[in-house]
């Protein structure tokens, strides 16, 4: 394998990547000859050119994970913890370095940048500590034909992991993939999101540093026929995947026999009632619909008001919608950057034509502000049927839908009428409606006065219907990426 040289642009930050791809331990800088140039995604700037790499170069990266798991794997509890709490160290000590590169290569607006990588040392911590404490179950058997018998499990790791993930997370998402697998003994392959691969090419690089073994850790860009490779291959034990509903679901059906866990986005609904603060709610949903652009997967989609709190609520959000700032995503008070590339700031603007040449209303924004930079208005639209694609589908942009119904039943059955089900928000004071909430939305996780895009990294976190298959948050990965042995005597 050829190893690539350091120089002296932004694509070598402070030695964090390099234009290579990491594979079993080594920096590879040639690859098929076709490159994944990744770009600022404010300024257009090239910041690193990757490699694609070649079948040839995966099965290399198969073939060291598979070599290096039989070791790795029996790396006691102690072991993986406090190498899991060097790369938490190594993560805080390029913290700066790394919220720069993720507003640079995802466009993320500087605080939520910051807020990332603080999510991503809790992430590594947390399965530090999950580590120590993860284990099997005493089995009660005394009883029956199993009198006098004592039965108990332990967790033992599946095998190596294929993971892909997407660009609007860029580090903390690959870390809720390789975390959990690094403490339980999992070798993996990262194939991370072509718009923002550069963040996991600096982890590979904090992995490296921190000890762990050649094989246990490979991330490489790519063409789809080799991803395909990694995701048929029968040495995988496991697909985790993060991004869309079409994606995901194709390649469940070609992944043979191994474990699958899907992450795949959705159009979160918010219902507000008449017993809601109805100027705290504004805020923060205005703050879960639009910041990012709108590009995270439990961004606020659709809202619904009950009864009278809608003009009261809706004047309130327009007025929140006012104050945030577009703009350039370095700049400390902005919340709504770029979106993540020409293609999808150009559909965002053609389904929000779509709802309004259909007979929607645009309450506020609908436009591209600066086509250079890939910015659009944070738009809210009302009167948008069920079948427009601003309701119907994931937008991923900063555009939300507003409803008003007569009760709160009719709040929970518009917000169930959506082929997603990944997260809800529900503002009210009414306990009824929390438990009503709780019982009957179709969602894998109900936010109580909070937007949907409430997420602690240690909690169950995954959906339903078309929003994907599995938990992730730690231990519930770790749970998935281990199989239960039983002993008895």
């Amino acid at each position: 394998m050829s190893h690539t040289q350091t120089n002296s642009n932004t694509a070598t930050r402070n030695g964090l990547y390099h234009d290579a791809n990491f594979i079993a331990d080594e920096w590879v800088s040639v690859g098929d000859g076709s490159f994944n140039p990744v770009l600022d995604k404010y300024t257009g700037h090239e910041l690193a050119r990757l490699p694609n790499a070649t079948e040839e170069q995966m099965e290399s990266a198969i073939q060291a994970a598979v070599a290096v798991f039989p070791s790795f794997s029996r790396w006691s509890a102690g072991k993986r913890s406090a190498r899991l709490d060097r790369l938490a160290d190594l993560i805080s000590e390029h913290k700066d370095e790394l919220v720069a590169l993720i507003v640079e290569e995802g466009g993320k607006p500087l605080s939520y940048a910051q807020n990332e990588i603080g999510r991503c040392i809790t992430t590594v911590r947390t399965a530090a500590a999950e580590t120590l404490r993860f284990g099997g179950e005493t089995v009660p058997l005394d009883f029956g034909a199993g009198e006098g018998r004592i039965a108990f499990t332990t967790r033992h790791a599946i095998g190596p992991i294929a993971c892909i993930t997407p660009f609007n997370f860029p580090l903390n998402l690959v870390l809720h993939k390789v975390a959990p697998a690094l403490a339980v003994g999992c070798p993996v392959i990262v194939k991370p999101a072509p718009q923002a691969p550069l963040s996991t090419m600096a982890l590979a690089t904090l992995i490296k540093k921190a000890g762990y073994p050649a094989g246990v850790v490979s991330a490489m860009a790519c063409d789809i026929p080799v991803a395909e490779k990694m995701v048929k291959d029968e040495r995988m034990a496991m697909l985790s995947f993060t991004g869309s509903d079409k994606i995901g679901w194709y390649l469940k059906s070609i992944c043979g026999k191994k474990r699958v866990a899907l992450e795949l986005g959705g159009n979160a609904a918010v219902i507000i009632d008449e017993s809601a603060d109805l100027d705290a709610a504004a805020k923060t949903v205005a703050v879960g619909a639009y910041i990012y652009a709108g590009q995270v997967c439990i961004s606020t989609q659709r809202i619904f008001t009950v009864g009278k709190a809608h003009d009261a609520f809706q004047a309130a959000l327009v007025k929140e919608i006012a104050k945030l700032k577009v703009g350039n995503p370095k700049d400390a008070d902005v919340l709504v950057g770029p979106i993540i590339d020409k293609g999808h700031l150009e559909r965002i603007e053609s389904w929000v034509r779509e709802a309004i040449d259909g007979g929607a209303e645009l309450l506020t924004g609908g436009k591209i502000v600066d086509a250079e930079h890939n910015l659009f208005e944070p738009t809210l639209i009302t009167g948008a049927t069920g079948d427009m694609k601003v309701n119907c589908a994931e937008v991923f942009g900063p555009v939300a839908t507003i409803e008003n119904v007569e009760t709160f039943d009719d709040a929970v059955r518009r917000a169930n009428e959506s082929n997603y089900g990944l997260q809800a928000g529900v503002y009210t004071n009414d306990f009824s409606h929390v438990k009503q909430a709780h019982a009957e939305l179709e969602v894998g996780g109900v936010m109580i006065n909070n937007a949907p895009g409430f997420r602690i990294d240690s909690m169950p976190y995954g959906g339903v219907k078309d929003s994907g298959l599995g938990r992730e948050g730690l231990k519930y990965a770790m749970e998935d990426m281990t199989e239960p042995r039983l002993l008895v005597y």
